[in-house]
């Protein structure tokens, strides 16, 4: 995982340079900061990164649909949630209880299926559609 200051996204390849991009059901990956620090609460961990849960994006101030087929937006790319993200094995070689700190209430996160493109940076606005 890597932090980058900005992104491109597409229809076709998901987030420019990410080869998982260009499955329809999850070319994006997108978990919301609210949801990452109440597992960590719960756990009583020490600060993880954020990029422990390896989503592709991170948002704030912004409830997550739970429900498939809702869209919201992030700046000028619009995002349709495919499914719940599940959070993997991995989450338990990370921190041991992570991954079952991530399962209630979606709190790993949605994937996504790009239904429009465009360019996103650090505080673009996240919104419901």
């Amino acid at each position: 995982m890597e932090i980058i200051d900005s992104a491109q996204v597409s229809i076709k390849a998901g987030i420019e340079g990410d080869f998982r991009g260009t499955s329809g059901r999850r070319q994006v990956s997108v978990m919301a900061i609210e949801d990452w620090t109440t597992a960590l609460g719960e756990l009583k961990a020490p600060d993880l990164p954020w990029t422990t849960r390896r989503a592709n994006l991170l948002v704030e101030n912004f409830k997550l649909p739970q429900a498939i087929g809702a869209r919201f937006s992030i700046g000028p790319v619009i995002l349709e949630v495919t499914e719940e993200t599940e959070p993997c094995s991995r989450m338990e070689k990370a921190y041991a209880g992570l991954r079952a700190a991530l399962s209630p209430d979606w709190r790993g996160g949605v994937c996504c299926r790009v239904i429009q493109g465009g360019a996103l940076t650090p505080g673009d606005s996240v919104a419901a559609i």
